[in-house]
């Protein structure tokens, strides 16, 4: 009994120790109040006072894993030995949303913090483009456009602005994949994105400091750190096309932070049809593919990803016209000269892109000071245009561009100081584009390397608890290097025989072989607050500049763009682009009612344009000549957003955009600009009916009234046999419309923990005769006609 006693007494003696110390935040320091830990295993607990301060009693010694959390952060656990008192501090990250993102259901109007004009869509309403294209969805919201090559070339246009003025994002890469053509749609599959974010204007210095139109980033779903395995599939069939599309998706995560996803799309439909004729040769094929695997801790991490693109899209055959009189009859008698029955063959002309993908990212967080990031990304895109051609080339490319990007950058994220963050980094980008030289076609776009090494910082200040001000600077210093053949005639039309004489490196009979080369220094900065005015009202006001140097079609085009169907010109001298953008952002919210009011003003010298200047006539036919042109231009403008709770079944949204641009240096309205439009959403929401959703949506285009008049008269010889002169009318914008457009959705609980979801939708109700200004194929055909489409979603 006493041996009993003493070894009782011992182990009594042994379990007197005290773990004590601090909970802080792992970037700055600071003390984190009303955090507990747990000792698990074990029935002892503790929470922290103002100081951040613990302790825990009673503890024998041993290996013990502690528990700590924090309503602000991810719990974290900690595995330590006690032999006697210890003091210990614990750190947890306080920066919440870095981890994981939350899908809001409903729109987002701005960002929450930064003066910039920011406005995303979420998963849900992305699904519902499924089966289109990332132009389609990115309609969605205000003061986005599209430019259109017929149906299946969609390109997004921001406030005016398009092709290499707009950054694309891609999982954090920006996307480099021929994007300086007007019928070259983003080479990116719209189901591999989460959250689409536009960024109206320079802002994201991060990615890029010419984005003097914006900046587009598609962002793919971050997997949560914890044991789970979930996935979604998405099937679309419609009838306008009479084709389909499918995708699906799946994740695997665990709590350790390791995760890994797979996502496949594809899509196949025929000939889109106009109200009253099939538009022959417009169906596409699209396969796409991504793959990512990765570590996901607090204080390390990696990335792996990688995605494939690859789609055929035909080309309205009504485009490709064979003689002057043809192309006249085209464009002014707004009748196509081609049509055939419906079919699912795509022949030429048509393309054909294929883009691979690859990305390692890592991370390391540093205590007191932040958070480094390495990305790596290695980009390959491949171009083919088929042109209709005879012989033994008819099933050759007319056009066949490879593209190689290699990318390298590196931010740090610094969050040391309360109130402050900083980022800082350097970027690095080498492309090479290689023509494969075996077309038989003279090359629209000639071999050359192009190199941009950058850095860029950027600063967000807290004032107070209303005011932040942020504000940052970007350099980027481009060096481009080409090989390019001209005819000679061509050559000293463009009157390079005087200006470029000494570039010349080889001089054959009727052509020359030319060196061009170029250094660009590229500045953007950025400098704004966001002032909260009140519990409903905030205001923002950003002030941005941009330069972009100009991309070689803007440089050295010189012949018959195929899928577009005319011939471009660049020209040597064109300069850099210089853009200063005022905007400002008021928004509100009222119990029922919210809005948005963005007006802007962007001031750009020397804006680069495509403009119609005549007509060539080729051994593959007669098409328009376009011809790139420096102006000094103004675009100011406004976009609107609101929605109101009508009642607790009823929402009703709106959204109004206007664009004015204006050609200062000819002092006429600018080429290309959207139309007004304004668009009104009524949906029905009842979640007692299997979350039943109807919406009807009307959306009105008003006739373009400010146009350039870019007509010329053209001489020919008409079917008689005389010769003739007519104006070839190409600067008149169509007639507005109005689009009527429903959906419905309902969701079905199936299995233990999926959904299945039922949705149809009709676009173009009444089957409206209409032409878009923005769509390149306006001049020959009419735009789609009513469309039924079913979608079903299984999520699990």
């Amino acid at each position: 009994m006493f041996i009993l006693a003493g070894m009782s007494n011992a182990k009594a003696q042994q379990c007197n120790i005290t773990l004590k110390g601090k909970v802080m935040d792992f970037h700055d320091g600071d003390p984190l109040f009303e955090a507990t830990l747990a000792v698990k295993g074990e029935q002892k607990y503790a929470a922290t006072d103002f100081d951040g301060s613990y302790e825990i009693t009673g503890l024998c010694p041993g290996d013990y894993t502690i528990e700590v959390r924090h309503p602000e952060c991810d719990p974290e656990e900690f595995n330590i030995t006690i032999n006697s008192d210890l003091e210990k501090n614990f750190k947890l990250e306080h920066h919440i949303e870095e981890l994981n993102k939350v899908t809001v259901t409903g729109h987002t109007y701005h960002n929450k913090t930064t003066s910039s004009t920011e406005t995303s869509i979420h998963k849900e309403d992305i699904e519902k483009y499924s089966s289109g294209s990332l132009g389609d969805a990115l309609r969605e919201i205000s003061g986005v456009s599209s430019l259109n090559t017929g149906s299946t070339v969609v390109k997004p246009v921001i406030q005016g602005l398009h092709s290499s003025r707009v950054l694309i994002i891609s999982n954090g890469t920006r996307l480099a994949d021929q994007e300086w053509g007007v019928e070259h749609a983003p080479n990116l599959d719209v189901n591999n994105a989460n959250n689409l974010t536009v960024v109206k204007g320079a802002g994201a210095l991060r990615y890029g400091g010419d984005a003097v139109g914006g900046v587009i980033i598609a962002d793919s779903q971050r997997p949560p750190i914890k044991d789970t395995l979930y996935g979604s599939t998405v099937l679309d069939a419609f009838t306008n096309g009479r084709g389909g599309s499918a995708t699906s998706n799946l994740a695997k995560s665990y709590e350790n932070g390791w995760y890994g996803r797979v996502q496949g799309t594809y899509k196949y439909s025929g000939d889109r049809e106009a109200p009253d004729y099939v538009l022959s040769n417009t169906g596409n094929r699209e396969k796409d593919f991504s793959v990512g695997f990765g570590l996901d801790k607090f204080k390390y991490g990696f990335d792996a990803f990688y995605s494939f693109y690859d789609a055929e899209t035909g080309i309205l055959r009504a485009s490709h016209i064979g003689s002057v009189s043809d192309l006249i009859r085209s464009i002014n008698s707004r009748q196509p000269l081609y049509e055939e029955p419906f079919t699912y063959d795509i022949n030429a002309p048509k393309q054909m892109v294929r883009h691979h993908l690859a990305k390692l990212s890592a991370f390391k967080r540093f205590e007191n000071a932040g958070k480094l990031s390495l990305d790596y990304s290695f980009q390959l895109n491949n171009r083919q245009e088929y042109d209709i051609r005879r012989g033994d080339d008819r099933d050759k490319a007319s056009l066949d561009l490879d593209l190689l990007t290699h990318t390298l950058t590196t931010n740090f994220q610094w969050d040391a100081v309360d109130k402050l963050e900083g980022n800082f980094g350097v970027a690095y980008s080498f492309q090479e584009n290689k023509p494969n030289p075996n077309t038989g076609i003279r090359r629209l776009i000639p071999d050359y390397m192009m190199t941009t090494v950058g850095g860029y910082a950027t600063m967000e200040y807290s004032v107070n608890s209303d005011l932040t001000l942020d504000g940052g600077i970007r350099y980027d210093h481009v060096y481009l290097d080409a090989l390019k053949y001209y005819r000679n005639s061509r050559w000293e039309e463009r009157g390079y025989d005087e200006d470029f004489g000494s570039i010349i490196v080889q001089q054959l009979d009727n052509q020359l072989l030319a060196n061009p080369s170029f250094d660009y220094d590229n500045i953007a900065a950025t400098l704004g607050a966001r002032q909260q005015l009140n519990d409903d009202l905030v205001l923002r006001a950003n002030l941005s500049s941009a330069t972009r140097a100009p991309n070689p079609a803007e440089l050295f085009s010189d012949g018959l763009h195929h899928s577009a169907a005319i011939i471009e010109l660049g020209d040597l001298r064109i300069k850099q682009e210089q853009s200063l953008k005022a905007a400002l952002s008021f928004e509100g919210t009222f119990s029922d009612f919210s809005f948005s009011v963005d007006p802007y003003y962007n001031h750009i010298n020397d804006f680069i344009q495509l403009v119609p200047t005549g007509v060539e006539y080729t051994n593959r036919g007669s098409f328009p000549v376009y011809e790139y042109q420096q102006v000094d231009a103004r675009l100011l403008g406004i976009d609107v957003q609101a929605k109101y709770r009508v009642s607790p079944l009823f929402d009703l949204a709106s959204s109004f955009a206007y664009v004015n641009g204006q050609d200062l240096s000819k002092d006429r309205p600018m080429i290309d600009m959207p139309a007004p439009n304004w668009t009104n959403t009524l949906t029905f929401n009842k979640q007692e009916w299997n979350n039943l959703r109807v919406s009807i949506r009307n959306q009105a285009v008003f006739t373009q009234a400010r146009y350039p008049d870019n007509d010329f008269s053209v001489s020919y010889i008409n079917d008689d046999g005389q010769q003739v002169s007519e104006v070839l009318r190409v600067s008149e914008p169509p007639a507005g419309y109005n689009l009527w457009s429903m959906n419905a959705f309902m969701d079905f609980n199936v299995f233990t923990k999926s959904t299945f979801t039922a949705g149809i939708f009709v676009d173009n109700v009444m089957n409206t005769n209409y032409r878009d200004y923005l769509n390149r194929q306006r001049y020959f055909v009419d735009d789609l006609g009513r469309n039924f489409r079913v979608q079903l979603k299984l999520s699990y």
